[in-house]
């Protein structure tokens, strides 16, 4: 296992993208879950643009001015939590349950295929790290 010294920034990015991803999984669960449910208003987790601005430095990151300064970089991918909004109903009828099955199944395969696509990643990350470190 890598101790925190030893991960840099992509696999900081990617490990942070797997836990935001599994938050997203257990979202849309929650939604299929309550299809039936009236009133439920379906949930959204919005994470992505602020991943990709910590990642490229952009936001409330705290700039370096100096090549041996200690970036906080790292720090703002690691603050990243993501965003739980609602979606509301607005046609008026029905049981004002806001979950759409379908939407909802195309969702969760496309998180599902970006995690298993990260996964995949940060293993080859992983799999260089221990590469180096055995030196053959």
């Amino acid at each position: 296992m890598m101790t925190k010294g030893m991960m840099d920034q992509t696999a900081l990015l990617l490990k942070k993208s797997l836990d935001l991803r599994l938050r997203n999984q257990q979202i849309i669960a929650g939604n299929v879950a309550n299809a039936q449910t009236p009133g439920y208003r379906a949930k959204t987790f919005e994470f992505e643009d602020a991943l990709r601005q910590a990642a490229t430095g952009q936001g409330t990151d705290v700039a370096t001015t100096h090549p041996r300064h200690i970036s906080t970089h790292g720090g703002a991918i690691n603050n990243v939590t993501g965003t739980i909004g609602e979606i509301r109903d607005t046609s008026g009828i029905g049981d004002r349950n806001t979950v759409q099955v379908e939407q909802e199944m195309i969702n969760l395969s496309e998180n599902q295929i970006m995690y298993e696509a990260t996964t995949q990643l940060l293993n080859k990350k992983l799999n260089i790290i221990k590469y180096v470190v055995q030196g053959t």
